[in-house]
């Protein structure tokens, strides 16, 4: 802000040199004042850095100008935001190549009017106020795994006694994890404001959060925290057309204002002033290259939208991928990843730990090695995503039914002794680890009413809208195994607050989620898996390991993938560092990569 965001009124004043004389009328009868009638503080021009960017108040500004001088002044990777646009053509016939009009709503809740009060329903989290610099750590990753632009949590962390902003986060009560934030912006404290409002901004929700009702929670709590301040109203702006989003806030009382707000033509507001590309809608791993690759100039080819084949063209340079799949990876590689014996033999004779190994054949071998190993995992040696997988197979009679569901994605099976320990997924790039995850199975939470089938089908259906319909949690026989090996059924009812894991496998397509944990992976993981994927020649893999902690070294390799979803692993810059391998001198300095989202 250009004046320090918690002093008093008047010493903000004095410390800022601002000139707040007029006062205006209310917002809410915006369209029927006249023209020239001023509706806020003369000469004050205030805006509140935010950490992620600044919010310009139109409103305080006395002309359009000034405006687009301080939208068009926004520093790298960042995003300014002017709200409360008067005269929105105006500003934008200042810097027409350089802005563009916000095609998004503004919603306000009159707090005098809204149910507050009204006690919410039992929920399994807490809303409170930012209390530790952990908190801000995870608003941080809440962002970034919302694709939003993220906010530095030493700006966050330094300004949680600040008047002006305000930081809400969900705490998970079972876990302590952070599942949702939102920020709010005093108005009042901001700028003197005469109509006494606040704005609420970020609202952002864990995509692995398994209690509903959190985004809901967090609105409500910080319109009472400014009912409490004595404010009047609450805004916020919400893109045209996300119905879901409009639709909760129109239930919670909120009503459409004609406010309307300008931002600038950047690459973190491309998608909100550019048209899609006509054509056929690639998959979300090859839309994330493809985007990297038009943002490089780089120009591309869609040649089987289905399958996400596209072909990449730059000056002489000419390469087809297939998702993050390219021509650089030689069918001898390729081959080596797609047969998991081949995989497990080569790293085995250059010195990798993997897991003890046989194919499949039916006889009383198959037995002796279940008798052996006591818990075995049973799998298609030609497969991907997840299929045919069964993990942690204990009895003759499971599996035998997981070898047959193994050979309906590939004759040859095989079976492996069974590590415990958490599935960790590496990205290889060019020889370089890149990225790391953990994989974690998906699990449900018993809310004291609702069977086991329900709370499936419910966290099926958010995996699904979190990954663009990529991940979702089959209701199969494999899901019914392992909620049996549990003590439950589908009928069962859980106890509120228990957990229920409802697959073995981590995998994103059955309903698994990443956890990042690049920054603390052991060096031993990560020279295992360049190692590896030196050993297999293979430049761009996704390697899985069992590993007990990933900040130890002991681990065991499963297997190489030879066309990992790159997408699974943002903000790594797994895109960028792929565009860099096909073209080394379209390299540029790094881009932050999120899409806007208010």
């Amino acid at each position: 802000m250009k004046g320090p965001s918690d002093l008093s009124s008047q010493r903000r004043k004095k410390a800022s040199g601002l000139r707040l004389n007029k006062r205006g009328g209310s917002l809410e009868h915006w369209s029927a004042r006249a023209p020239e009638s001023p509706l806020h503080p003369t000469n004050s021009e205030v805006t509140v850095e935010c950490g992620w960017g600044n919010l310009v108040f139109a409103h305080t500004y006395d002309s359009a100008s000034a405006v687009a001088r301080d939208l068009e002044a926004e520093s790298r990777g960042r995003r300014n935001i002017a709200i409360y646009v008067r005269d929105p053509h105006v500003v934008l016939a200042h810097k027409p190549q350089h802005l563009f009009l916000d095609p998004s709503h503004t919603f306000r809740l009159w707090l005098a009017n809204a149910a507050l009060a009204r006690p919410l329903r039992l929920l399994p989290f807490t809303v409170r106020r930012l209390r530790t610099q952990a908190d801000a750590e995870a608003i941080h990753r809440i962002y970034l795994a919302r694709s939003m632009v993220p906010a530095d949590p030493a700006f966050v962390w330094a300004h949680r006694a600040s008047r002006t902003l305000t930081y809400f986060v969900a705490e998970d009560d079972a876990t302590g994890a952070i599942v949702g934030t939102v920020m709010g912006v005093d108005h009042a404290e901001a700028f003197d404001d005469p109509e006494q409002g606040a704005s609420l901004w970020c609202l952002a929700v864990d995509p692995d959060a398994h209690a509903p009702g959190v985004g809901q929670a967090l609105v409500k709590t910080l319109a009472a925290h400014y009912a409490a301040r004595g404010r009047v109203f609450m805004d916020l702006s919400v893109l045209h057309d996300n119905n879901e989003a409009i639709s909760l806030y129109k239930k919670m009382g909120f009503k459409r204002v004609p406010v309307f707000a300008v931002k600038c033509k950047n690459a973190i507001n491309e998608p909100l002033f550019v048209n899609e590309a006509p054509g056929p809608q690639l998959n979300p791993y090859a839309q994330i290259i493809v985007d990297e690759a038009a943002r490089r100039g780089i120009r591309v080819d869609v040649l089987d939208a289905t399958h996400g084949y596209f072909r990449l063209t730059h000056g002489a340079r000419s390469i087809t991928c297939r998702e993050s799949l390219s021509e650089l990876t030689s069918a001898i590689a390729m081959s080596r990843c797609q047969d998991k014996r081949v995989t497990s033999r080569m790293l085995a004779e250059a010195g990798l730990s993997v897991p003890t190994q046989r194919e499949a054949d039916g006889s009383e071998a198959d037995r002796e090695f279940l008798k052996q190993h006591r818990a075995v995992v049973v799998k298609p040696a030609d497969g991907e995503q997840g299929a045919g997988i069964s993990v942690d197979v204990r009895t003759l009679r499971h599996l035998r039914a997981a070898i047959k569901r193994a050979r309906l994605e590939d004759e040859t099976v095989l079976i492996e002794d069974y590590c415990p320990g958490e599935d960790l997924r590496i990205i290889v790039i060019d020889f370089k680890v890149v990225a790391a995850a953990l994989r974690r199975p998906p699990e449900v939470v018993g809310d004291g009413i609702s069977d086991v089938r329900t709370l499936v089908e419910k966290l099926s259906r958010r995996r699904a809208a979190a990954t663009h319909g990529e991940s979702r949690v089959p209701l199969d026989a494999e899901t019914e195994r392992c909620i049996g090996l549990a003590g439950h059924n589908w009928d069962d009812i859980l106890p509120a607050g228990q957990r229920l894991q409802v697959r073995k496998t981590a995998n994103l397509h059955t309903g698994g989620h990443l956890k990042d944990v690049t920054a603390v992976l052991h060096p031993a993981l990560r020279s295992a898996a360049e190692r590896a994927a030196r050993v297999l020649d293979i430049p761009v893999t996704g390697l899985d390991f069992l590993v007990p902690d990933v900040t130890q070294p002991e681990h065991v390799i499963v297997e190489a993938n030879e066309r990992p979803g790159l997408a699974n692993h943002e903000p790594q810059p797994t895109a960028a560092r792929f565009v860099d391998l096909l073209f080394p001198l379209s390299q540029t300095p790094e881009d932050p990569h999120a899409q806007a989202a208010d």
